[in-house]
């Protein structure tokens, strides 16, 4: 039997459950109580599409080193669920640990001869002290949250001030639940070998960072991206997105005197009808978005097409998860790639934010619509569920107050008159992007509708091949012009010069950074940049040239980015090497180093160490 592992502030616990059976705020009340003692944790809710009765788990990472990325594999499997036992103790680390609940005899062929075993009658327990099933249910939860504290040298205090804060106010609610955490943590203390060998240690790790989900701060950030005109249709993962900007509306969009609403949520009867509504209030002026995934961009191909050909600002916050069709619901990946930059049919090409963490869902969500108003353009923010759904810590959001809200080329009433020359579709300025006008501006002048079919470029009606070329190349042009507006490519130099180097984006970042890291502690050196956007800046591009290999490392079956890569630069196939993770769980260093290693392997490449002295 291996020895058992010994680690402070650097673990894996995972937690499986039963769908529905409460234990997701006692998980959450777990790894935060970790934070409040200053160690950084990235938790990670992997739960079934369903309401209840299905498996769930609930992994925590515990990194005082900073590592948000998935790891892999558990130290410590807090086993509630027969049905996926099996499964649970197979994902234990060699010398990891079993916490389970003790009360029902399990033969030994069920356990692993090289985990510690550790079992605690939870249900008996709470048999015993509590009469009601639903108190038995909810408290069993908080009990081994109580225990777990003891094992792992959690101090109580912590968990204590996030149960108080839980439930501020509810006085009867604060006792029950401090009553069940000392209930476990007591036991814990007299009959468990406490501490056990993982163990958290106060620290100062954590810093001014806050703890968000990507969902709620792209809400956020739509709000201070000046957005009034939500449209959705519920879907996984993006309801909440939708559900976030509601309870936002409601501290910063209500009218300051008559208290009443300065903003409209409509829940459409489909995803079509959503972005069409998004459409409409955009074309009169308002900032619009539509929350949604895979399923609903396919529904809404063609509006998006109308958006992009009469050049209507429009925002796409689309959550991706597993697909095709319906998919994994609840499942991660970076699916939509291409469905969302040539969404609709014809020659479209739409512009792509790819934000990294809840900061950048907070930023990108807002810089969203200035980009859609200058670029009278639909703009895509491609979150998924890894970044949408779950926590995580990153730098605190910021504002400047001083900023104001870009809404570009627009003609005022006083510009018609002037005599100023508009042509709703006329290129003036050269950089492909036209002047408008909101409906009404101007009795006489200015747009008041716009069309979906070809025209000329002061928007009669046309089939005449050289208005619907000249139209074309220039919305090729708009979106050459976006290339310096959108947010440019992030670039890592390695330590020691390399030939490869390797382009990520997205939620893959956290794991990306760890596994380079790991890569060089072995000699292994790789330039890295990070995609933030589409249309790709140049940078890019000679970024690519400058190597002879270069890893694409993304979380779909068909290499979307790669391809988009191939495709917008002319880059021959064999220069992008794939790094492919689509199970639908978060991409893990593990995976990336593992995948790297071989790839360097096979090229030949030695590892580069330093001299002996």
């Amino acid at each position: 039997m291996p020895e058992s592992i010994e680690r402070t502030n650097d673990f894996v616990v995972k937690f499986a459950n039963v769908n529905g059976s409460g234990s997701a705020s006692a998980n959450r009340l777990f790894a935060r109580s970790i934070l409040r003692m200053g160690v950084p944790v990235s938790p990670r809710n992997i739960f079934p599409s369903n309401i209840q009765g299905l498996p769930t788990w609930y992994e925590v990472r515990v990194s005082e080193a900073g590592h948000l990325g998935a790891r892999g594999g558990a130290d410590l499997m807090v086993a509630m669920n027969p049905q996926t036992w099996n499964e649970d103790i197979a994902s234990i680390e060699p010398g990891g640990y079993l916490f389970y609940d003790s009360t029902k005899a399990m033969p030994t062929s069920k356990f692993r001869s090289d985990v510690t075993v550790i079992g605690m009658p939870l249900t008996e327990i709470c048999n015993a002290e509590y009469t009601e099933p639903r108190e038995r249910q909810l408290f069993k939860n908080i009990i081994y949250v109580g225990a777990l504290a003891a094992l792992l040298d959690i101090e109580l205090a912590a968990v204590e001030g996030l149960l108080g804060d839980q439930f501020k106010g509810k006085e009867k609610l604060i006792a029950a639940n401090v009553h069940a955490l000392h209930l476990g943590n007591a036991y814990a203390m007299k009959h468990l070998d406490c501490p056990i060998g993982l163990r958290i240690r106060r620290a100062d790790a954590v810093g001014d960072r806050i703890f968000l989900e990507g969902n709620n701060a792209a809400a956020l950030g739509a709000v201070y991206g000046g957005a009034t005109v939500c449209a959705w249709y519920p879907i996984t993962p993006s309801s909440s997105l939708a559900e976030a900007f509601q309870r936002h509306c409601g501290r910063y969009r209500l009218d300051p005197e008559t208290k009443k609403s300065r903003h409209a949520i409509v829940q459409a009867e489909d995803e079509l009808a959503s972005i069409g509504m998004v459409i409409g209030a955009a074309w009169n002026g308002a900032r619009a978005f539509t929350a949604t995934s895979g399923p609903g961009i396919s529904l809404m191909q063609e509006f998006i097409g109308l958006a992009y050909f009469a050049e209507i600002p429009a925002v796409v916050f689309d959550v991706q998860r597993g697909g095709p069709s319906t998919g994994m619901p609840t499942r991660t990946q970076q699916s939509d790639i291409l469905s969302c930059a040539y969404a609709s049919h014809g020659d479209t090409k739409h512009i792509l934010l790819l934000p990294e963490d809840p900061r950048e869902c907070f930023t990108m969500g807002a810089d969203a619509f200035d980009l859609a108003d200058r670029l009278q353009t639909p703009v895509f923010v491609m979150l998924d569920l890894d970044i949408g759904m779950n926590e995580r810590l990153c730098a605190p959001l910021d504002w400047d107050d001083a900023r104001r809200l870009d809404r570009g080329k627009v003609m005022t009433a006083a510009d018609l008159d002037a005599g100023k020359d508009f042509g709703r579709y006329l290129d003036v300025d050269g950089d492909g992007i036209p002047y408008r006008t909101y409906p009404g501006t101007h009795p006489k002048r200015g747009a008041f509708f716009t069309r979906g079919t070809t025209k000329d470029s002061r928007a009669r009606y046309s089939e005449e091949g050289p208005d619907y070329v000249e139209n074309m190349q220039r919305l090729l042009k708009k979106f050459e012009t976006a290339k310096e507006l959108v947010p440019h490519p992030v670039v890592r130099d390695a330590k020691q010069p390399t030939r490869f180097g390797a382009i990520f984006y997205g939620s893959t970042s956290p794991a990306m950074h760890e596994a380079v890291a790991a890569l060089e502690a072995q000699g292994l050196h790789l330039d890295t940049l990070r995609i933030r956007a589409f249309p790709f800046h140049d940078d890019i591009l000679d970024f690519v040239a400058a190597h002879d290999h270069v890893f694409v490392v993304e979380q779909n079956r068909d290499a979307q980015l790669r391809t988009l890569l191939m495709t917008e630069g002319d880059i021959a196939p064999a220069k992008l090497i794939k790094v492919l993770n689509y199970d639908g769980t978060p991409i893990t260093a593990r995976f990336i180093l593992r995948e790297i290693e071989k790839r360097m392997a096979d090229a030949n490449v030695v590892p580069l160490r330093k001299a002996v002295p």
